[in-house]
Parts: C-alpha cells; sequence; structure tokens
C-alpha cells in the first residue's frame, strides 16, 4: 500500500472519528467503531509517553483504596509526554494535561530518581504498569491535590494499614525526603501503628516545622514529635 494512501486513509479516518491521533505514527479506535472493544483509558495513557506508570487517584482507585472514581487518568512520567501544540502545563505542579475521547489524562512528571514502587498489573488483557498500594499513598502525602483532598488520602489509611507493608512504605518515604517521611510518621501514628515500627521515621532529621497538607494555609497546631503544622482546617483527627 502506498505511503500517500496510508496517510490520506488515517487522515480521512481521522475526520470522521473512527480513529484519534495520540502522537506520530500511533492512533486509537475510537469506541464508537462497530464490533470493537474500547482500549482501556490505561493502555492509552502508557502508550503517549515512556516510562510512565498509572498514579495517584488512578492508582488509589485501582488498588480499591478509594470508592471515588476520579475523572481522568493520572500517570506518572519522566519525560515531557506531549507535544507543544496540545499540552496545558501547570507549573507549580509540572503536569501536563491532553484530552483524548473525552477523558482527561494527567501526567505528573518527576525526577529519575523518584521513580520507583512501581508494578505491573494485568488490566484487561494488557499488562500496566501501576504504583504499588504503598507508593499511592506516599505520593497522597506529596500531592494530595491529585487524589481529591487529603481527607481522601487519610480515609485510604485508616481503611487499609493492616493490609500495607509498612516497611516497604517506610523505605519509600526515607529515599524521597524528609518532609515525607515525618508526614507518614504523622499519619501512621494517627492510625494506630505501633511506636516501635515508627522509630526510624522520629529519628530523620529536620529543621522546622512543614505543613501537613501542602496544598493548604501554613497555619495549624505545631506536632512537635513530627516537626508537623497540623493546617487541616475545620477537620479533626483521633
Amino acid at each position: 500500500m502506498a505511503d500517500n494512501y496510508v496517510v490520506e486513509a488515517l487522515h480521512h479516518l481521522s475526520n470522521t472519528g473512527w480513529i484519534t491521533r495520540l502522537k506520530r505514527g500511533l492512533y486509537v479506535i475510537s469506541s464508537s467503531f462497530p464490533g470493537m472493544t474500547p482500549v482501556h483509558e490505561f493502555e492509552i495513557a502508557m502508550a503517549l509517553v515512556q516510562p510512565s506508570a498509572i498514579s495517584h487517584w488512578s492508582a488509589l482507585h485501582f488498588h480499591g483504596m478509594t470508592e471515588q472514581v476520579p475523572q481522568r487518568v493520572y500517570t506518572t512520567t519522566q519525560a515531557v509526554p506531549i507535544s507543544r501544540a496540545v499540552k496545558m502545563r501547570n507549573k507549580s505542579q509540572r503536569s501536563f494535561s491532553r484530552e483524548i475521547n473525552g477523558i482527561l489524562y494527567e501526567f505528573i512528571k518527576i525526577k529519575p530518581e523518584r521513580f520507583f514502587g512501581i508494578k505491573d498489573f494485568w488490566v484487561g488483557e494488557v499488562k500496566v504498569a501501576i504504583t504499588d498500594a504503598e507508593r499511592t499513598l506516599i505520593d497522597g502525602l506529596i500531592s494530595p491535590k491529585h487524589f481529591g483532598g487529603w481527607a481522601e488520602i487519610y480515609s485510604a489509611f485508616e481503611s487499609h494499614i493492616s493490609s500495607l507493608d509498612l516497611a516497604k512504605m517506610i523505605d519509600y518515604s526515607l529515599r524521597l525526603d524528609a518532609v515525607v517521611a515525618k508526614r507518614l510518621g504523622w499519619i501512621m501514628e494517627k492510625v494506630g501503628v505501633e511506636d516501635s515500627i515508627l522509630e526510624k521515621l522520629e529519628a530523620v532529621p529536620i529543621k522546622g516545622y512543614r505543613v501537613l497538607d501542602s496544598t493548604g494555609p501554613r497555619k495549624g497546631t505545631c506536632n512537635k514529635r513530627w516537626m508537623i503544622q497540623e493546617n487541616l482546617l475545620g477537620r479533626m483527627f483521633r
């Protein structure tokens, strides 16, 4: 088949809505195409950029740690995923968004050394890289806005702490930074984790108080044990 015919055919199918261009040379068939099973949105996200992993609120829902259904697909990546013509960048969060077939895909860019805690899971008939349950909750302590808010993270910890690998979670936090470790210590204490498990987190040195909710104001009670300012206005925890 001649190259010019292929280009013309793809252009026609795209204009009529039968296929959607993801990036140069890569298309996805529309869910409205007769007889076709829709491509899972996680598979589309993986196709847009590599290396990457489904993460944040999408991963929280995948692991069954929330009843809320996120209205977009969250993906962590080391690279800028989409061309300048179609990206929308949030400079403060280093995130990029793109809408495909009515679904919004949000990509959170991180440094290569922070790209860990990822496993392959079967989603339908394909394997997809997804942050594991422990890394997913750690990400919630870093960026609660990508989970629908801090209360969603607290609820997930409270409901699922008994099924989590606490040693792995502590190791993840120590690989990231002191602020994450202190937030993790604070929330683990609140949901009833034994003090002996928290010793490594308590021993992490840190200068000055840091806010618990990174999206909230710098006000609230200061917790000396964890050097955390409890800036969760209007919410009380045990």
